[in-house]
């Protein structure tokens, strides 16, 4: 407990899933929060999360902005400095997969994912970047996906390429960054049950063939990829950078077989 003690972090996406798992877990080991979120109808979701933050004992605030829009990104991160201090973690947590095969993808769906997946990664981390050059530390965290290094679904091509492009991204800015001690790292969920894989899961079906797919034969959860993000913020991963930390059951460790039927 406490590993990052009055540590100041922001997390893009941090009102439902995923993100608020990864709020919370930061919140527990001492990080004072400041949460995104970019639609109103995920703003009571974001203010429940501050809740739970203060319950814990830290600060948090909420802050509405579009992590693929420059001039948000800035001003989000100017009122993270002014409310909480300067950045010392930056989770890039957003991301969207709406579901369209490559046929009748539309190119709206195509651009809000790579603005969401991708763009949102080169601005935040930029602008935190700038802050944390100066003192040379900073932690940076990208959450991709088991799709940044397979085919996952025949009907999410552009998630999937958006997601490879946060792999890569990733890459870069650690040799960048690194010279700053700026230490750039991601983590790659596998399917887990959030809001988000609501509709997907909900058919039984395909719960057990996701479930039968994994080695370990389960699917993972929110908190356990908030615990892979708080390892890669701490210390303990000082030496660590460009890496993508797979918390996946160790499904990309194994071909894909025919029982598998990726296509459903």
């Amino acid at each position: 407990m406490n590993r990052l003690l009055d540590k100041v972090a922001l997390v893009t996406g941090g009102s439902r899933g995923i993100g608020e798992a990864i709020v919370i877990r930061l919140a527990e080991e001492g990080a004072n929060i400041a949460i995104n979120f970019n639609s109103e109808r995920s703003r009571i979701q974001a203010n429940d999360v501050k809740k739970r933050v203060e319950a814990i004992g830290r600060k948090a605030i909420v802050i509405k902005a579009d992590a693929g829009k420059k001039n948000d990104v800035e001003e989000m991160v100017a009122l993270v400095e002014e409310s909480l201090g300067e950045i010392d973690i930056l989770v890039n947590n957003a991301g969207i997969a709406p579901f369209e095969s490559f046929m009748q993808l539309s190119e709206d769906t195509w651009d809000r994912t790579f603005n969401t997946n991708v763009k949102s990664i080169y601005l935040t981390s930029q602008s935190a970047a700038r802050r944390m050059i100066p003192k040379r530390s900073g932690k940076i965290i990208n959450i991709l996906s088991t799709a940044s290094l397979m085919v996952t679904s025949p009907v999410i091509p552009h998630y999937q390429a958006s997601k490879a492009a946060g792999h890569m991204l990733t890459k870069g800015l650690a040799i960048e960054l690194g010279r700053y001690n700026i230490n750039v790292n991601a983590v790659g969920p596998s399917t887990v049950d959030t809001d988000m894989c609501t509709d997907f899961l909900s058919d039984p079906e395909i719960r057990q063939k996701e479930t039968e797919a994994n080695p370990l034969k389960r699917l993972g959860t929110a908190r356990q990829i908030g615990d892979a993000v708080v390892f890669l913020a701490s210390n303990e991963a000082d030496q660590i950078n460009g890496h993508l930390l797979m918390v996946d059951g160790g499904l990309t460790v194994k071909a894909a077989q025919p029982e598998d039927r990726l296509e459903h």
